[in-house]
């Protein structure tokens, strides 16, 4: 496969068309070997418009929502970003090239370990992947200025908003089936924040994520 045509085939029929317009964002995916970022055995599907499913019930996000998600957070450069489910590692690398430093948390070992593996294949340094559940814990490693989620929430936690910075932002897929929308939370003030849908896409829920509480009567 001639792997520069197809990935630029990916942003000129994919991501372009999805409004993901920010150059900086265009450059990385252009930059980042997205082939290398998947399974041996998934490598001719790198480009394919879907959520690519890994091991363990995990799954890559489809390209172009990968480049959705990180122009719609506003990276800058002095950003220190967060994302949970960290995956192959593909979203950070992505992140690394516009931001100060990229954490991923990821709740499977083995694809920690495989994402570990892949950026520094990549040759991309200013990235930490730990394994475990960023539902649970806060990390020592914030206030962040950008979360991004990359598996559905019933609704954003007090436990990732209190992690963002004054001025942070947060997006991630929020809602039940059959609609869920990409929602951005900034946070105003400490302890204060706003809410905003961007566009409506469904994904499966992130592991270790609580439903909604509902009451009978």
């Amino acid at each position: 496969m001639d792997w520069e045509n197809a990935r630029y085939l990916l942003v000129e029929q994919q991501i372009r068309p999805w409004d993901v317009l920010d150059q900086k964002v265009l450059n990385r995916v252009l930059a980042v070997k997205r082939e290398e970022f998947v399974p041996l055995d998934k490598k001719e599907l790198a480009f394919v418009d879907i959520e690519l499913p890994l091991a363990n019930g995990a799954q890559m996000l489809a390209p172009k929502m990968e480049a959705k998600l990180l122009q719609d957070i506003d990276p800058q450069p002095s950003d220190k970003v967060l994302v949970v489910g960290a995956g192959t590692g593909y979203l950070m690398a992505l992140a690394a090239g516009l931001v100060s430093h990229v954490y991923g948390v990821e709740i499977d070992a083995a694809l920690a370990q495989t994402a570990r593996a892949n950026l520094a294949a990549a040759g991309i340094k200013n990235v930490t992947v730990t394994h475990g559940d960023a539902l649970a814990a806060a990390q020592a490693q914030g206030p962040f200025n950008a979360i991004i989620v990359t598996g559905s929430l019933a609704e954003v936690p007090a436990s990732l908003k209190d992690q963002l910075a004054v001025g942070g932002r947060l997006i991630a897929v929020v809602g039940e089936l059959p609609i869920m929308s990409a929602t951005l939370v900034s946070c105003v003030d400490k302890g204060s924040f706003g809410s905003t849908k961007l566009f409506e896409y469904n994904l499966p829920r992130l592991k270790n994520a609580v439903e909604k509480t509902t009451f009978a009567f």
